[in-house]
């Protein structure tokens, strides 16, 4: 029996409170309506609150920011599968199956790890958007266009990533509403850095970004000639983030803490 009263926030992307990127985490039934999962979205005010629904192959999981439905997240599925294990809803040895809008995810567990199969995004190199650097606060080395609207853009000093200071309202109206922005990393142990900002979704800026490792790790495993690679999103919480390039799919990996649970009381 699906309880749709309980609502979980988790911090994904870490295994320390209050760091990585907070979801809130729902198991709902069919008769939790659209309406109602938009309104709990804004009324948790997180970057994405996930809504899973048991099926007889997995799971169906949605994704909602405060102002619109989103067809793929990855901190929130980090968060979704760390409260079915955590539930006992799937053993830690089996794996969980979800199947979003934007495509079927794996998700298994090793030990505190998570481990999740998203699909590789599209990489398209486009011309440097006018009045870049006014705007983000750098001049870029190299543009594309990814999937789901999003703009990537590198830089070769690592400084430019954790400095960059964005006006978000004249991002929106200059075509960066969801943007990128990576560079390669000076730390040992740290391939490379990354902050992600999507004004466009009512997110200015994203702690940490599963989904965008969809486009990034394909990006950076033909940039450094790996396969394999260790990723901080350098937002004010930080997150860390291993991942694998495997062809048409990219593995994503990482930890999930539960800060809190609560109930609807509507």
């Amino acid at each position: 029996m699906v309880d749709n009263k309980a609502i979980y926030q988790v911090d994904a992307f870490t295994d320390e409170a209050f760091k990585g990127n907070p979801a809130g985490v729902m198991i709902v039934d069919d008769s939790f309506s659209d309406e109602l999962m938009q309104y709990v979205a804004a009324e948790m005010n997180l970057s994405e609150t996930a809504f899973v629904t048991p099926s007889n192959k997995g799971f169906n999981i949605r994704y909602f920011t405060p102002t619109t439905e989103m067809p793929l997240c990855g901190h929130a599925t980090l968060a979704s599968a760390h409260v079915i294990y955590q539930l006992g809803i799937k053993g830690e040895d089996e794996s969980i199956n979800f199947k979003a809008k934007g495509g079927d995810l794996t998700i298994t567990k090793n030990s505190d790890l998570m481990a999740m199969l998203f699909p590789r995004y599209s990489l398209n190199k486009v011309a440097m958007p006018d009045n870049f650097k006014n705007i983000v606060g750098f001049e870029p080395v190299e543009v594309y266009a990814s999937d789901y609207n999003w703009i990537v853009a590198l830089s070769e000093d690592e400084s430019d990533i954790e400095k960059a200071n964005p006006n978000f309202e004249l991002m929106k109206i200059n075509g960066l509403g969801h943007l990128m922005i990576t560079s390669k990393s000076k730390l040992e142990n740290v391939d490379f850095v990354v902050r992600c900002f999507a004004p466009s979704l009512g997110i200015n800026e994203d702690p940490v970004t599963g989904s965008a490792y969809c486009a990034l790790t394909p990006l950076w495993s033909n940039k450094l000639g790996k396969k394999d690679m260790f990723s901080l999103q350098v937002s004010k919480r930080q997150g860390q983030v291993s991942v694998s390039s495997l062809g048409n799919q990219v593995e994503i990996k990482g930890k999930a803490i539960t800060v809190f649970e609560a109930k609807l009381k509507i």
